[in-house]
C-alpha cells in the first residue's frame, strides 16, 4: 500500500466514500469488510453509476473531496475508458462500475457478497445498501 498522507482515519475515509457515492446517486452501493481476510485494504467499497459520463463524474467528485479533506496520494485509474474506475484510498479501496461492467467481473462472488439488484444491468431502480 502507499503512503497515505493526511489525517483521515479509515473510517472516515469509508464515511466520505460512501456519502459522496450516495449524494451522486450511485445504485447498488455497498460496502465490504476485509480486516482479517486480506492485508490490501480495509474495506471494499462497490457501486455502479448508470453511464460511462456517470462513473467518471463519481470518481473525480470522490478524489476531490478526499484531496480537500487533506488526503495526499490517493490514485485512480480506469478514468479514460469510464466503463470501471477504481481509487486506491489506502485502506479503503473503491470500485465504480457500469452496471454491465459490474455483472460481468462479479467482485462481490471473490469476497461472497450478492449483488444488491440495483447493481445489475438494466435495473433502473435506485436502492442504496
Amino acid at each position: 500500500m502507499s503512503e497515505q498522507k493526511g489525517q483521515l482515519t479509515s473510517d472516515q475515509i469509508l464515511d466520505m466514500a460512501v456519502t459522496s457515492l450516495d449524494d451522486d446517486k450511485a445504485k447498488g452501493l455497498i460496502t465490504i469488510p476485509l480486516a482479517g481476510k486480506t492485508s490490501i485494504a480495509d474495506h471494499l467499497v462497490i457501486a455502479s453509476g448508470t453511464s460511462q459520463r456517470q462513473v467518471v463524474a463519481m470518481a473525480e467528485h470522490l478524489v476531490t473531496k478526499l484531496k480537500q479533506a487533506g488526503m495526499t496520494g490517493v490514485s485512480m485509474e480506469g478514468k479514460t475508458g469510464g466503463d470501471w474506475v477504481v481509487i486506491d484510498a489506502f485502506d479503503i479501496i473503491i470500485h465504480v462500475f457500469r452496471p454491465e461492467v459490474r455483472e460481468f467481473y462479479n467482485l462481490e462472488k471473490m469476497w461472497d457478497v450478492e449483488i444488491p439488484e440495483s447493481g445489475a444491468a438494466g435495473e433502473t431502480t435506485e436502492h442504496i445498501a
